[in-house]
């Protein structure tokens, strides 16, 4: 198996990094740059910007701090929140981010994953999927961080994404997000079982075992962390060496 990815995931709000539980009662962190260079000198893989009000306000994106960030920060960085058009995508691009992360605009007008898809490659192309789960076994998509449903299915609606051109998956458990209480397992294996793309596990991460688990049982090809992070509970390094306790193939620093 190649190495799991350990991706520091930011939600920005405004100028302010943010967090909330269950992406609500949002807390401002601090500034996004300086967490961003800090989980990079700390040996990130990557780095997931996401806009949390872009597509409900229908506010510009991230092009400020991406820029700042990839002053200094030379490692992927994906950006989501607000792409609605491949010119959108563009911008994003050219600021220095290397992929984008789509929502609320793929589930509207989903011939946009493979218009970004077919103009930028693939592997520059992520669908962003809010999950909530309705019974066991069965999840429905959301959009506006987790608060407008769709009535459509997740492992159907990746399955899509993927036959439309996606090159990976960022899968967040809106019940899980923020409550450092594990990652939704069940929904991150479903997924992965059919998808032949990377699937990034999000929301949940409290503790070492949590990414052990996101791999082993849910099949999870990375996985994205914050509160742990942000909070201090735990480092880059931290991750790893549980990761590699468990036999989980990592990145090796340098």
């Amino acid at each position: 198996m190649s190495n799991v990815r350990v991706i520091a995931r930011l939600d920005v709000k405004g100028d302010n990094l943010i967090k909330g539980i269950r992406l609500e009662g949002l807390r401002k962190i601090g500034d996004p740059n300086v967490f961003a260079k800090r989980y990079y000198d700390q040996g990130i893989d990557e780095i997931i910007y996401i806009d949390i009000v872009a597509s409900l306000y229908g506010r510009g994106n991230l092009m400020n701090i991406v820029s700042r960030t990839t002053e200094n920060v030379f490692i992927p960085i994906t950006v989501g929140g607000g792409i609605r058009s491949v010119d959108d995508a563009r911008e994003i691009l050219r600021a220095g981010a290397d992929k984008v992360a789509v929502n609320t605009a793929a589930l509207k007008r989903p011939e946009l994953i493979t218009e970004i898809s077919q103009k930028f490659g693939a592997q520059c192309m992520v669908l962003s999927i809010e999950a909530k789960s309705l019974a066991a076994g069965s999840w429905e998509c959301y959009y506006d961080n987790g608060r407008e449903k769709t009535g459509m299915d997740v492992v159907a609606w990746a399955r899509r994404g993927f036959e439309l051109g996606a090159g990976e998956i960022l899968l967040t458990s809106v019940d899980q997000e923020g409550t450092q209480q594990g990652f939704d397992c069940d929904l991150v294996r479903a997924v992965a079982a059919v998808v032949p793309i990377p699937v990034i596990a999000s929301g949940g991460m409290g503790s070492g075992g949590d990414f052990t688990k996101a791999v082993q049982d849910g099949h999870a090809d990375a996985v994205a962390v914050a509160a742990v992070l942000h909070y201090g509970k735990m480092t880059v390094q931290d991750i790893r060496e549980a990761a590699k306790n468990s036999g989980i193939a990592v990145r090796e620093l340098r």
